[in-house]
């Protein structure tokens, strides 16, 4: 381990290169993708093949794994060699399936039974480690707290004139105050909302961008993490909202008794499809830019020419552009609809 860095060293799975099994090129670049989408217990930097040993050797952060299973276990991911060794702990063995990310309880040689479907069979034991997207979270937690702090901290002691970074924020958070919160909910209640239209504008900003970043993550590509917020949505709309909104789903007023009963399940229904719609829209449009980026890096190893190679690093790099507008865009659209909802929850009767 250097400076919080893992190099370890694990044979090469030779199955998964087997040409009958369809093991070439791209079908490893594909099996790359889905696993770059899907949580794991490190942060795979890079890694390379020893010519001399034929061992594939990883360049990883590795991170904790807890797990429960008659107790607690707790040992480092690199234990773990990415699914080619077993980790004894305190007598139990157990095994990570690099194919679903998933650790499982073995015997001391680490085999694993599987269905016709191919997938394992052997006990899992409950998981509450510290996954790439679980240290994500609290990394970005722990720097919007730092920074925040700071700008009202600097606040009070200019006279509500920012410093430092704040100055590259407070445009930001007016604008979202002047342009999202006031004009959507109204300037009586919008300061009741602000909180959390910040943090989740923030949060899903910053999280993004670090999806961009050689780490790897891919959090808001995630549907529990999308899932999450959009349930905050849910709650605080439906909790906060006032007698007037409900009389609008339940009983229209100024529609005639029978149109009523027809569209109060409809607009019943409309209560939970706004939630599910901004869960689906941050979820489709990070996994998709994710999926596009690496399929053109990808093609890069395929072609193997200049031309083919140049064109694809050229493509790349023009959408890993349009990520980043993509990922300020989405932070936008999430907050601007939740604001939206409140607004619709705690609009007036004369509204």
């Amino acid at each position: 381990m250097i400076f919080g860095l893992t190099i370890s060293a694990a044979p090469i799975d030779n199955e998964s290169k087997d040409p009958k099994k369809g093991g070439d090129l791209k079908t490893e670049i594909k099996e790359y993708i889905n696993h770059h989408l899907k949580d794991s217990h490190s942060f795979s930097l890079t890694s390379w093949v020893d010519q001399e040993t034929g061992d594939k050797v990883y360049l990883e952060i590795p991170l904790p794994v807890i797990l429960y299973d008659n107790g607690f276990h707790v040992f480092m991911s690199s234990s773990l060699k990415h699914g080619k060794k077993a980790v004894e702990s305190n007598g139990n063995y157990y095994k990570l399936n690099y194919h679903d990310s998933k650790i499982y309880k073995t015997n001391r040689d680490g085999v694993l039974n599987y269905d016709s479907d191919h997938h394992p069979l052997n006990e899992t034991p409950l998981d509450f480690s510290i996954t790439k997207n679980v240290a994500t979270i609290m990394l970005v937690a722990i720097l919007m707290f730092l920074l925040f702090s700071g700008l009202a901290k600097s606040f009070a002691k200019n006279k509500g004139i920012s410093k430092g970074l704040g100055r590259f924020f407070e445009p930001i958070i007016l604008y979202i105050r002047d342009e999202i919160a006031i004009p959507n909910i109204g300037e009586k209640k919008y300061k009741n909302y602000m909180s959390f239209l910040l943090t989740v504008f923030f949060f899903v900003w910053f999280l993004n961008m670090l999806g961009l970043t050689p780490l790897g993550v891919n959090v808001t590509g995630n549907i529990a993490v999308t899932f999450s917020l959009a349930l905050l949505t849910f709650i605080i709309t439906n909790f906060t909202a006032n007698k007037s909104y409900w009389g609008h789903i339940f009983w229209m007023p100024g529609v005639p008794v029978l149109i009523k009963i027809v569209l109060a399940p409809i607009e019943l229904l409309g209560v939970f499809i706004k939630p599910f719609s901004l869960l689906i829209r941050l979820y489709a449009n990070i996994q998709a830019g994710h999926i596009v980026l690496y399929s053109l890096i990808g093609l890069m190893f395929i072609f193997k020419g200049y031309v083919g190679s140049s064109l694809s690093f050229s493509l790349a790099f023009f959408i890993s552009i349009i990520e980043i507008l993509v990922a300020l865009l989405q932070a936008y659209i999430f907050t601007m609809l939740s604001a939206l909802y409140f607004g619709f929850a705690v609009a007036e009767e004369d509204h």
